[in-house]
């Protein structure tokens, strides 16, 4: 903290509409990438330092009664926040809504059901946010999470404001983040013109040209090289540990257990084209005989599911006593308030002998007047949890009773998505969401509800899991920023309020937008499209699965889970229990193994992490001060500028100038483009 810097409000005007603007930047740039490459990122670090480039001239520019006025790294923070909030909720269109449309289970186009999604969207929002607040204390200040973007935009933030040096920083940070961005932006609009040379080498489609046949198995497992400068980013931000493990994940899936099972006839692929031996396509999600002829995709999702689950909840076990006293905690206000009314009569004058001393275990370094209330986040939760239930069976059909338990659901599954995001900066949002298709689906189909109407029904429920976890990954990073700063949790949550407010307009906006250019997005009878979607077919096939007669996992993916999940269990036991914390990272990350069996056959990001892992390893060892000052912000800006520039070439597919008509196949297989 700047000794010398006056008191400044953290909670302003001008701090929530920067914010909210550069959030509907991101919000924007995530609904392609969403449907473009099924990963979206957040806004916190473009937020910050973007915030900072605009928000500090004016504070000097204009008077204080139009918006000057000192401008800290508190208020930065809550720019930052509101950022990430409106940045937010892009996966419900990436994801389940398509398969919906796709499936034909709700009206003609987004456009006629427009109230009907902003309703249903405004209730996941706020579900989630109000989850948040309880689960402070153990992740951030028991647990310490490491949650990277958060702890990056921490540092960025506090170098911008504070130091002898700070405003020079600034210029170099804000440089440093806006050159990345304008390359980013440039290198995803030029490389579409040239796919095969600049974004994806085939390197192993060439050498089978070549005449080296055998190695065509590695492009059809999907170890392709791609300079994805998103994916390149975050690897600069997650430590080399979670990079280790994802591509190490990839390995064990898609070069051991996926082969394996294909020589086995345990999965199965379809040929790419007869006039190439060899090279097939693994990826599809074809569920013709789910159980006894599965892709090695769908076959996957178990395991991955398994590793994905058993991980978080074997942190959390490892760390059991701690959630329950960081829950007691949570709402001890509460019941000391109960026990004080209630023994009033008895106790008059004597309330604080009432509870006796207690010890808290988890020190809060924030004041109690900028903490939040239990009664703000509980009275949040209570009245998110009715609207959603009302929401659901007026409009949805659906019982109030399924609804409340999906809602249940939505938190112990946002205790995964928690545990990804704070050790792997990727929080599979997704997967959770299939996942609780797979359970409600299964509740569904036991009351006797007809296909059609259980597809529906997990849908929305999958999708209300899916977006409690999105916004509790968020919020818990924007908290880990606002413990590191000394900011207020409860100016945070106001932020994030008017934030998500934003994301559920844009978001569902930039969704009819992209449906409205691009139709097949929301239709089966196309065979090609520019967004290929990759969540929307996982989400459809596991609903068209779990409404079957018969639960649809084949025996051999729901042994290899059991064992997997098992061995994660056992793991992590051991780390907590034999091996000193320090020594903690020479296990493996069960998280981003999981989230590579789940992503593949696709081994391009897991691949381009490490390589900005390895980046960030070797710029901090031999020239630490430059990291320390660039490394942040260059991340930022290619992150944010891949998914803007994506943007522009829908802009460009639309005019009828996009790579896919005037661009090369130059490198792509079968010399088809490959953009």
């Amino acid at each position: 903290m700047d000794p010398d810097s006056p008191e400044e409000q953290q909670f302003t005007f001008r701090a929530v509409i920067v914010g909210c603007g550069l959030g509907a930047v991101i919000s924007a740039s995530n609904v392609y990438l969403g449907l473009k490459t099924g990963w979206t990122f957040g806004a916190a670090l473009f937020g910050s330092i973007f915030g900072f480039a605009i928000l500090k001239p004016l504070s000097k520019a204009l008077p204080e009664h139009l918006g000057g006025g000192y401008f800290g790294p508190k208020e930065n923070v809550c720019c930052q926040s509101a950022a990430t909030a409106a940045g937010s909720l892009g996966l419900l269109f990436t994801s389940g809504f398509p398969a919906a449309y796709q499936l034909g289970l709700l009206g003609d186009d987004p456009v006629s059901d427009f109230g009907r999604i902003i309703t249903f969207t405004l209730c996941c929002a706020y579900v989630g946010i109000f989850f948040t607040i309880p689960l402070r204390r153990l992740y951030i200040l028991k647990l310490k999470l490491t949650f990277p973007s958060a702890v990056a935009a921490a540092y960025t933030i506090r170098s911008l404001h504070v130091g002898r040096n700070a405003a020079a920083n600034a210029r170099k940070k804000t440089l440093a983040l806006i050159i990345s961005f304008i390359v980013a932006i440039i290198w995803r609009i030029t490389s579409e013109y040239a796919p095969g040379i600049m974004w994806d080498w085939h390197w192993s489609w060439w050498f089978y040209k070549a005449g080296w046949k055998w190695i065509i198995a590695a492009e059809s497992w999907g170890w392709i090289w791609e300079w994805t400068p998103a994916f390149i980013g975050v690897g600069l931000l997650v430590p080399i540990n979670s990079s280790i493990s994802f591509v190490g994940g990839s390995a064990l899936a898609w070069a051991v257990i996926g082969p394996a099972l294909v020589a086995t006839n345990r999965a199965f692929g379809r040929a790419v084209s007869s006039d190439f031996p060899g090279y097939f396509n693994y990826a599809n999600m074809v569920l013709d005989d789910p159980v006894n002829a599965p892709s090695p995709k769908y076959w996957m999702i178990w395991p991955g599911c398994a590793v994905l689950l058993c991980a978080s909840m074997a942190e959390i076990a490892g760390n059991g006593s701690a959630v329950i006293r960081s829950m007691a905690l949570a709402i001890e206000p509460a019941v000391h308030r109960a026990r004080v009314l209630i023994s009033r009569g008895r106790n008059r004058g004597h309330e604080a002998d009432i509870v006796g001393e207690k010890v808290d275990e988890f020190h809060d370094p924030v004041p109690e007047h900028e903490q939040v209330p239990w009664w703000i986040w509980s009275g949040g939760l209570t009245i998110g949890t009715v609207l959603t239930m009302v929401v659901m069976k007026v409009q949805f059909g659906q019982n109030a009773g399924v609804t409340l338990l999906a809602i249940l659901f939505s938190f112990l599954f946002s205790l995964v998505g928690a545990e990804c995001t704070g050790r792997v900066s990727v929080t599979p949002v997704t997967t959770l969401g299939n996942f609780a298709q797979l359970v409600f689906g299964g509740i569904s189909k036991g009351s006797g509800m007809a296909p059609a109407a259980n597809q529906l029904n997990n849908g929305l429920t999958g999708m209300i899991t899916l977006a409690a976890s999105e916004q509790v990954a968020d919020m818990l990073g924007d908290l880990k920023t606002t413990h590191l700063l000394g900011a207020a949790p409860r100016v945070q949550l106001y932020a994030q309020c008017c934030g998500a407010l934003v994301s559920i307009f844009l978001s569902a906006g930039m969704y009819i937008v992209f449906v409205k250019a691009y139709p097949c997005i929301n239709e089966l009878t196309k065979t090609t499209c520019a967004f290929p979607a990759p969540d929307v077919g996982a989400w459809r096939a596991v609903s068209v699965a779990v409404s079957s007669p018969a639960l649809p996992i084949p025996r051999s993916s729901g042994i290899t889970a059991l064992c997997l999940g098992a061995l994660t269990i056992v793991s992590t036991f051991i780390k907590y229990r034999f091996v000193r914390p320090e020594r903690h990272g020479w296990f493996p990350n069960w998280n981003a193994v999981g989230i590579a069996f789940i992503l593949g056959p696709l081994c391009t990001y897991p691949m381009a992490m490490l390589f900005g892992s390895i980046i960030a390893l070797t710029w901090r060892k031999y020239w630490p001060a430059g990291a320390i000052m660039y490394c942040y912000a260059v991340a930022a800006g290619m992150i944010a500028g891949e998914g803007l520039g994506g943007i522009a070439n829908a802009v460009l597919q639309i005019a009828g100038v996009a790579g896919s008509v005037k661009g090369t196949a130059v490198g792509c297989p079968m010399d088809i483009y490959c953009g």
